[in-house]
């Protein structure tokens, strides 16, 4: 690529982007004023390791019930858990409402990279993406998206992950000074609907001619991928615990996968199935055909079900005797509400 490609590539994006722009709820119009801080933090968060379909519906439910940071450093950690339930990777609530709470306290959220990585869940991407976005400041922004974008560009041949150090400094390079936090959706939504994982509508590109990974013909080979290794099979068994029309709920531990969600009763997850060995308390237990399987971002896991009606509700129980009739509003993660599907459609 010419030495001059860099600043090449930000007017032709700029220019596509005015007229291309996604319309999603968090952000301002191309070219006007910055969006407001809270609703880009809480969108960047929520957009962590989320497509922005699933994200949609989360933001503007949450926008709703808590439109501040004032108001969302005083939400009850249960009901907040709940409303985060089927969004998935739990620990971005838990940090969420952390971050809410110490922005509250200062007042304010800054707008510096640096003092934004200082707060609970704010990683190195979603520092920069805030500071870009809404406080206009010239910051590298990476995500997949941009990733892949910036590997076909230059046509990197490094695979992936090492190769991340070498791509954001090739983002800093084609980073303009002014309207930094368009550049950086105008990159994100470039990837996400025109340079595709799979089938990239390199005809539509606005940097096609300055593409090198275009000039190969074959612009889907970049980035370059490591082959991956398969994931650990872990296997549990899950308690279905019944007691005149209501179910046995408990809270997972505050640390931890899931954590702090109401869930169905399970032991640890093992490398070899448990049977019945976890379960909560002695009862009539019955095995289900068939399990729940689930795919977490290290391991696989495989549950079994197992099933008992309570003619006495046990003493002393830990958790919460749900209604199964209200299931749906019990905010389970979507492991337990797959398995709680099973256990009503299965279980009788």
């Amino acid at each position: 690529m010419p030495d001059n490609v860099p600043r090449a590539i930000a007017a032709p994006l700029l220019h596509w982007y005015d007229a291309h722009a996604r319309d999603l709820p968090w952000r301002a119009r191309p070219g006007a004023n910055a969006p407001e801080p809270y609703r880009v933090w809480l969108s960047e968060v929520m957009l962590q390791q989320t497509q922005v379909a699933s994200v949609i519906p989360y933001f503007e439910k949450f926008t709703v019930r808590w439109p501040s940071f004032e108001a969302l450093a005083t939400a009850d950690d249960a009901e907040l858990m709940a409303a985060w339930a089927g969004l998935g990777y739990y620990a971005r609530a838990r940090n969420m409402v952390a971050c809410a709470r110490e922005v509250a306290a200062r007042g304010a959220l800054p707008g510096e990279e640096a003092a934004l990585r200082a707060l609970p869940g704010i990683g190195a991407y979603t520092a920069a993406a805030i500071a870009a976005i809404a406080f206009g400041q010239r910051a590298v922004v990476v995500d997949a998206n941009v990733e892949r974008v910036v590997a076909r560009l230059f046509a990197l041949a490094d695979p992936l992950p090492g190769a991340r150090p070498r791509i954001r400094e090739l983002t800093d390079s084609i980073t303009p000074d002014a309207r930094a936090g368009d550049f950086a959706q105008a990159m994100m939504d470039l990837g996400a609907t025109i340079c595709t994982a799979r089938s990239p509508r390199c005809l539509a590109c606005p940097l096609r001619e300055h593409c090198a990974g275009f000039a190969t013909g074959a612009p889907e080979a970049f980035p370059v991928k490591a082959k991956k290794l398969p994931k650990p099979q872990r296997f549990g068994t899950m308690f279905w615990a019944e007691h005149e029309g209501r179910v046995l709920l408990v809270r997972r531990p505050a640390k931890g996968l899931l954590g702090g969600m109401r869930a169905l009763p399970t032991g640890p997850w093992e490398a070899s199935p448990p049977g019945l060995a976890d379960a909560p308390f002695a009862a009539d237990w019955r095995m289900l055909d068939g399990g729940v399987r689930h795919g977490f971002t290290h391991f696989n896991l495989e549950v079994a079900l197992a099933a008992a009606t309570i003619p006495s509700q046990p003493e002393p129980t830990q958790g919460e005797w749900w209604p199964i009739r209200e299931m749906a509003s019990a905010g389970l993660p979507t492991l337990f509400a797959k398995a709680a599907e099973r256990f009503g459609r299965d279980y009788a």
